[in-house]
C-alpha cells in the first residue's frame, strides 16, 4: 500500500494500526488457530451467479457454507473486495463506501457459535486494544418461529458484555429460502464520554463485527430445517474497524483515503461531502476497471459508468473546465497496489478519459435539447422521465445544465 497516512495516537498512548497492519493482525490472529488464508476473488462474480458483483466477504464461498466440502479445509479466513450499489445514494457520508473490503473468518461445520464469538472477543480486545467497556452485542430475541438466541446470550454474559435483544435485525439470510440463522453483531463505543444506551438507541455505537450462525434452511412454505452441517460466518468491514481503531469519526479520515482527502481539494476545488463522494467513487471506478469492467449502458458497466458520471458532474458544478485528466497517477497507483490488481495506471487513466469524453458529447447535446421550447419552463416527474428513458439524461445532469444546483 502506498502513501498511507501517520497513524493516529488514540486515547491510551499506543499508535493505532494502518489499515494494512490490521488486515495482517486480523488474518494472522485466524492462522495462529487453524484458519487457512482463502484468496480474494474478483469483483466480477461467474455467469451462473445471478448477482453481477462480489457483494460481501462470504459472497465467494455461499456453496461452501451450504455443505460443500471446502478443499482448504473447513476453517478459513480472508480478505475480500467488495461493491455494493444498493447504499450509493448515501455515500458521501461518513461512513458508506462502494467499493471495501470485508475480514472474514469462517467454520464450515466445525466449531460454533461460543469459540466464534471468545475469539471475536479475544481478537478485538487483546489483538486490537479495544477497551472491553466499550463493547456492546446484540443478540436475536426470538420470533414466532424460533426463541432467543440463549448460546450467544450465555456467551456474552460469561464475558461481560452487555447485550440488546432484538428480532430481525439479528436474523441473516441470503433470501427468502435457503441457508440462514441468528447472527450476533459486536458495537464499538465511539462517543467522547462512558458508554450509553444500547446500539438501538445511540448512533454512537458502531457495530464492526457480524457473527452469522448459519443454523437452518428455510424452505418456500417459510418451514425451518436444522442444516445437516451448520457454519459460522463472519464479517468485519476493514475501512469501518480502522475507523474505530484510528480515532477517526469518518472513514474518510483514515490512512487509505488520506492521500485523497489532501490532494482533491487542491486539484479541484471540491469541499465536504463532494470531496467524499469524488474520493470513493474514482477510487471504485479505479478497481472495477482494473478488475476487468469498462463502462457501459447496461449490465456491469453501467456501474462504472454511473460512478465516473456522478464524479464528473459534482465536478461541472464547479468548473465546466475540470478533467479527469488531472488526476495524479499515484492514486491511482496505489489504490490498484493496495487491491493487489496487476493493471497499468495508464490503462486505467484512458478507460477514464473516454467516458468523460463520452459524457461530455452526451452535455452538449442535452444543452441543445434542453434550449427548447418543451424544456422552457419548470420541469415535472414526466420531463425528467422522458429525459432520461429517451435521451440518458440523469436527473443530475438536467439540474447541471438547467443551472438549477
Amino acid at each position: 500500500m502506498n502513501t498511507p497516512g501517520t497513524p493516529k495516537t488514540p486515547t491510551g498512548g499506543a499508535a493505532s494500526p494502518t489499515a494494512r497492519q490490521t488486515a495482517d493482525t486480523f488474518t494472522r490472529f485466524f492462522r495462529e488457530r487453524g484458519h487457512q488464508p482463502v484468496p480474494a476473488a474478483s469483483l466480477v462474480r461467474p455467469p451462473a451467479d445471478p448477482v453481477l458483483f462480489t457483494t460481501s466477504g462470504m459472497h465467494p464461498l455461499t456453496p461452501y457454507l451450504a455443505g460443500r466440502p471446502h478443499p482448504l479445509g473447513r476453517r478459513l479466513v480472508g480478505v475480500q473486495r467488495c461493491l455494493r450499489t444498493t447504499d450509493l445514494e448515501e455515500v458521501g457520508d461518513l461512513t458508506h463506501l462502494t467499493v471495501f473490503e470485508m475480514l472474514g473468518s469462517w467454520s464450515l461445520g466445525d466449531y460454533g457459535t461460543e469459540q466464534s464469538l471468545r475469539w471475536g472477543h479475544e481478537l478485538l480486545v487483546d489483538g486490537f486494544g479495544v477497551e472491553p467497556g466499550r463493547l456492546h452485542a446484540t443478540v436475536f430475541g426470538g420470533d414466532e418461529q424460533l426463541g432467543p438466541d440463549t448460546e450467544s446470550l450465555r456467551t456474552w454474559a460469561d464475558l461481560g458484555v452487555p447485550v440488546e435483544l432484538t428480532g430481525q435485525d439479528n436474523w441473516w439470510s441470503n433470501g427468502p429460502t435457503g441457508p440462514c440463522g441468528p447472527d450476533s453483531e459486536i458495537f464499538v463505543w465511539t462517543g467522547d464520554g462512558p458508554p450509553l444506551g444500547t446500539p438501538g438507541g445511540d448512533e454512537r455505537w458502531v457495530e464492526v463485527w457480524n457473527h452469522v450462525m448459519m443454523r437452518y434452511h428455510r424452505f418456500a412454505d417459510n418451514r425451518l430445517q436444522p442444516l445437516p452441517r451448520p457454519a459460522v460466518d463472519t464479517g468485519m468491514g476493514l475501512e469501518r474497524l480502522v475507523m474505530v481503531l484510528q480515532g477517526h469519526r469518518s472513514v474518510f479520515d483514515i490512512d487509505l483515503f488520506e492521500p485523497w482527502m489532501r490532494m482533491l481539494p487542491g486539484l479541484w476545488g471540491v469541499e465536504g461531502r463532494r470531496t467524499r463522494i469524488v474520493a470513493d467513487h474514482l477510487r471504485s471506478a479505479v478497481v472495477v476497471t482494473a478488475d476487468g469492467v469498462a463502462p457501459g449502458s447496461n449490465g456491469r458497466g453501467y456501474v462504472p459508468r454511473r460512478l465516473v458520471r456522478r464524479v464528473l458532474t459534482t465536478l461541472w458544478r464547479e468548473d465546466l473546465d475540470f478533467t479527469l485528466g488531472d488526476l495524479p497517477e499515484p492514486l491511482i497507483g496505489a489504490t490498484l497496489d493496495h487491491f493487489g490488481l496487476p493493471f497499468p495506471p495508464d490503462r486505467v487513466r484512458e478507460v477514464l478519459l473516454d467516458e468523460e469524453r463520452r459524457f461530455a458529447g452526451m452535455l452538449r447535446r442535452g444543452r441543445r435539447l434542453l434550449a427548447g421550447p418543451r424544456f422552457s419552463g419548470p420541469l415535472g416527474a414526466e420531463d425528467y422521465g422522458y429525459l432520461h428513458d429517451t435521451h440518458g439524461m440523469p436527473r443530475e445532469l438536467i439540474d447541471l445544465l438547467r443551472g438549477t444546483v
